[in-house]
């Protein structure tokens, strides 16, 4: 299966530990490189990367990773990486077109069952991974995108959600409706986000979930969540679940 990674963005609260948020180091290893290990276990074949701020240098990298990798990795540019993520979504869709694929973030680390137990879900327009334990250690509640469902119906999305029952884990499986419901939301007005394209499919009732279980993941957005993602693979690096 084909994966969408974005890795565009500014990272704005890790600057002060890497210029390049993709390429922080987690124990010696820059992030994107776990993410594309994670996502090769996974079941990835093939990836797409979209690249902004500090595109030629992670575009340099990821070309002498490759090989090294094993996995196919291909560098789109976007236009303008200010912009919210979904921008970044739909200049990886102009190349890789409608099919289903996974849609990933480069500063999420995943471990690779999730990875594979999003891409054998049912298909659907989106289908997100959600972690239902809301005592889940590892997730910031002051930046986690929280998600309300209705079985495996996302009804509501956001980072602020005042009721919620479950967490986005930043690994999606979509099409080419995606892509379609995230441009007529940004053509009505709406921010640009992946959360925004989201909420343009779940208004649907085209917009799912699929339970992740006991997997393990981290986002990694600022140093007290590198702190913690560097104590966790510690112990996870020393064995097969590692991400």
């Amino acid at each position: 299966m084909h994966a969408l990674i974005v890795a565009a963005g500014y990272g704005s609260r890790l600057r002060a530990v890497s210029p390049s948020k993709p390429l922080t180091l987690v124990n010696g290893v820059p992030l994107i490189e776990r993410v594309l290990r994670a996502a090769r276990e996974g079941g990835v074949t093939e990836v797409t990367v979209v690249t902004g701020h500090e595109g030629e240098r992670l575009e340099r990298h990821l070309a002498l990773a490759t090989a090294t990798l094993g996995l196919p990795v291909q560098c789109v540019r976007t236009d303008d990486w200010s912009l919210p993520n979904g921008h970044s979504v739909l200049t990886g869709a102009a190349v890789i077109g409608a099919h289903r694929h996974l849609l990933m973030m480069a500063d999420h680390l995943i471990e690779p069952a999730l990875i594979a137990h999003v891409a054998a879900a049912p298909d659907a327009a989106l289908t997100l991974g959600v972690d239902r334990r809301l005592d889940n250690p590892l997730v910031d509640l002051d930046d986690v995108t929280r998600v309300r469902t209705d079985g495996d119906r996302i009804v509501a999305i956001g980072k602020h959600l005042p009721e919620y029952d479950c967490f986005d884990t930043g690994v999606f499986a979509v099409d080419g409706r995606f892509h379609d419901a995230l441009r007529a939301s940004i053509a009505a007005g709406g921010n640009g986000s992946i959360s925004a394209g989201v909420e343009a499919l779940a208004a649907g009732g085209d917009a799912r979930v699929i339970d992740i279980g006991d997997a393990w993941w981290l986002d990694v957005d600022d140093p007290r969540a590198l702190t913690q993602a560097e104590a966790a693979l510690a112990d996870h690096d020393a064995h097969p679940r590692a991400a």
